[in-house]
């Protein structure tokens, strides 16, 4: 028996999505998305997902529905992120919504960043008192994670690596999100 025969023609897209988040250059997932959206929206939602897809950006995703207290069925599990990396976020975050309204950007569409710039970044966020030596140190493992996380793409550039930020970055971490941690990052450096 052919598998393809006995699973929905979107089947093969459906778990990608649940791997992670699919791009527009994935073209055969992409296809899928976009021609059998409210079938796989349709099939999603019955166990708790919603798919949603970004055709500006170029990709979409699958989260999780939450009831009115926040609580989901649990089929994807949270993740404690930690200071280091929820502040690695957020600077990625701030960048990427400085490139988009950075005029002379304006027909650009990716946001690459260096370790040594995100290093210089993190640097202006922290408090004094904080251990910079030690963060700096495990900067590497903190990268990894994100793009583990799928918020980083790893790219070489003559041997180099550059990273692209994510636009599903946008979708995880908004703007109140943002303003949120600034704020919380704020009370912090004062208690200190």
């Amino acid at each position: 028996m052919n598998i393809d025969s006995i699973i929905a023609p979107y089947g093969r897209t459906v778990v990608r999505l649940l791997k992670g988040p699919v791009e527009h250059t994935d073209k055969s997932a992409w296809e899928d998305i976009l021609n059998y959206q409210s079938e796989m929206q349709k099939y999603l939602s019955q166990i708790g997902i919603e798919l949603i897809v970004k055709r500006d950006e170029g990709f979409a995703y699958i989260k999780q529905i939450e009831d009115d207290e926040g609580k989901t069925i649990g089929l994807i599990p949270r993740q404690q992120l930690g200071f280091e990396v929820s502040v690695i976020l957020i600077i990625l975050r701030q960048m990427l919504e400085e490139f988009d309204n950075n005029m002379d950007e304006l027909y650009a569409t990716e946001r690459f960043v260096s370790a040594d710039e995100l290093k210089d970044r993190i640097e202006l966020f922290l408090p004094e008192r904080f251990n910079r030596v030690k963060l700096l140190n495990e900067i590497d493992s903190y990268i990894n994670r994100i793009v583990g996380l799928g918020y980083l793409k790893v790219v070489k550039r003559d041997n180099v690596n550059l990273y692209q930020i994510h636009r599903i970055i946008k979708e995880k971490v908004t703007l109140d999100k943002l303003q949120d941690f600034k704020n919380k990052l704020q009370e912090y450096v004062e208690s200190v």
